[in-house]
Parts: structure tokens; sequence; C-alpha cells
């Protein structure tokens, strides 16, 4: 099963739908909520290119982009491999 992250923010809806589809999908994932921990946000932020939005994915430490990205590998097809490793 893949390593999971999933940095998140309060009342965000793009993190709900991306939470959403790796919950359809039976997997686990971490979510990292930066909304009150500036300290993660600049984690987030290192990690994924300077990317200050939310959500900010990672899968087997690679970054994945956000909800767009993660819905676009998924309707490619490629998600599923990803999720497996």
């Amino acid at each position: 099963m893949a390593n999971i992250e999933i940095y998140t923010g309060m009342m965000c809806g793009f993190c709900y739908r991306a939470k959403s589809l790796l919950t359809q999908k039976n997997v686990t994932f971490t979510e990292i909520d930066v909304s009150m921990a500036p300290s993660e946000r600049a984690t987030m932020r290192e990690r994924a290119g300077g990317r200050t939005s939310v959500p900010q994915i990672f899968i087997n430490g690679k970054h994945i982009g956000g909800c767009d990205e993660l819905y676009s590998l998924d309707q490619a097809g490629k998600l599923d491999p990803l999720l497996a490793a």
C-alpha cells in the first residue's frame, strides 16, 4: 500500500474532494492540517516546490499536486497503479 500524505486546510472544498476520492479508493492517508500550523505550512511549501494552496498531495514521497491533478491521474487510469505501489 502506498504512503499517502495530504496537506489540507479547514473549510477547503478541494481538500474535501481529494480526501473523498482517496476514501472511495479504500486507501488510508495521513492528513496534515496546515490551517493553524505555520511550521507544517512551511514544510508543505518546501516539499511542493513553493506551492501555497491546499491540498498538496504526496504519494510515496512524490509530489502529485492538488485536487485537480489527483482527479486527472484517476481519469487517465494512472492513479490506481500509484496507490498500489
